[in-house]
């Protein structure tokens, strides 16, 4: 296990943190498999507290016996990607039981299958609504999930919630689970950077629009803000061929440019990522260097270094001396949906598109490379960054 847990999540072994939660999740699993009710284990936690890490160690130990009927099932199609190639080094792991949530309920409720157990990672990107272009037509895949296996064990981050087709908060989470048997594992511990917490709560406040301040020096996690992009994408670069697996990504909003739709500031001018059928997910193809990754390619994976373009749908408030979020300038819309059941808030489309922006900053395990397109946010980066030096 060491071995995939180092080549997909960059960790060399668990935790105590995690080998404790590993065996509470493994005693409430015993339990509700003598239970006749549905249950559900939810394991909740911010970006990069090693909640897939806790949920493969339990794929390996239930997907690989032959006594339960399990699958995992995730909705983000590069993860799923990523999962199917550590199911195919796993021994005795069946692949195709590993898949994208649709595919599970439709193929399950049209052929009275049942689980054991089903295992969900980011089950903030389940459908909370029908999405009959997606082919899902159920009104929540939780609960279809939870009709379908003794147990269902989801890995939830409320903090990565963006898209309102795919909404959830605790209320909807709770709600859901109804009267069902439930327990929450909470992971509050930060595994994927070598940052410290001071440094994680700077991001944090950042993302949050509170006054802006230098950036805590006090670990080895490399911190740079640059003055252009075209300097960042150099450095980036350089240290993909040193330790690789070190990406440019940007949050959406960037301007057509004589018919293109590239990400284009200063000197720099590259495609965003592009979707591909191939089996290797973005974030290991060498080529992605030439791109700009996105929340799309990038959910859920870890990089070395991360370059990031802070788009233009943020900007600087001079007055509160924090940055400032203007959704019209956010041009994925697929983020602005409308639903029946829910009415959005312009605060809570600001704090979807917050989310994407500290999703992104969060996926460097050793260093974070830092610019802005606007050019009042990108100068008090640079001066409060030059402050320290």
């Amino acid at each position: 296990m060491n071995k995939i847990l180092q080549e997909q999540f960059f960790v060399d072994d668990l935790s105590d943190d995690q080998k404790h939660v590993i065996t509470d999740i493994n005693g409430y699993i015993s339990q509700a498999m003598n239970n006749n009710q549905h249950s559900v284990a939810v394991i909740e936690g911010a970006a990069g507290t090693g909640k897939s890490v806790v949920l493969m160690e339990l794929v390996r130990k239930y997907m690989t016996d032959k006594h339960y009927k399990t699958s995992l099932v995730v909705n983000h199609p590069e993860l799923y990607k990523a999962y199917r190639d550590l199911g195919a080094s796993i021994p005795n792991m069946k692949v195709s039981s590993i898949r994208r949530p649709t595919s599970l309920i439709n193929y399950a409720q049209k052929n009275h299958e049942k689980y054991d157990i089903i295992f969900v990672d980011e089950a903030h990107l389940l459908y909370s609504k029908p999405e009959p272009y997606a082919h899902y037509r159920g009104q929540n895949q939780l609960t279809d999930l939870m009709n379908l296996a003794k147990v269902v064990v989801v890995v939830y981050d409320f903090d990565q919630v963006f898209q309102s087709k795919m909404y959830w908060d605790k209320q909807l989470l709770q709600k859901t689970i109804g009267n069902h048997p439930h327990k929450l594992f909470s992971m509050n511990f930060q595994y994927r950077m070598v940052a410290s917490d001071e440094q994680v709560a700077w991001m944090d406040e950042l993302t949050e629009q509170k006054p802006m301040k230098p950036f805590p020096e006090n670990s080895d996690f490399e911190f740079k803000v640059f003055d252009t992009a075209g300097e960042l994408f150099e450095n980036i670069k350089k240290r993909n061929k040193e330790v690789g697996m070190s990406r440019v990504v940007a949050t959406s909003g960037f301007p057509r440019i004589d018919g293109r739709h590239n990400v284009e500031m200063d000197s720099f001018s590259l495609p965003w990522d592009e979707w591909d059928p191939q089996r290797t997910h973005w974030a290991k193809r060498e080529g992605s260097i030439t791109q700009v990754g996105t929340i799309y390619t990038l959910q859920g994976f870890d990089l070395n270094y991360v370059g990031m373009i802070i788009g233009p749908s943020f900007g600087y408030d001079k007055q509160t001396d924090s940055m400032t979020i203007i959704p019209e300038k956010y041009s994925h819309k697929e983020i602005f949906k409308k639903r029946k059941d829910i009415h959005f808030t312009n605060e809570e489309y600001k704090e979807f598109i917050a989310n994407v922006l500290n999703v992104l900053i969060k996926r460097g395990k050793y260093g974070l490379y830092l610019t802005a397109y606007d050019d009042a946010l990108r100068q008090r980066l640079v001066e409060l960054y030059q402050s320290t030096k």
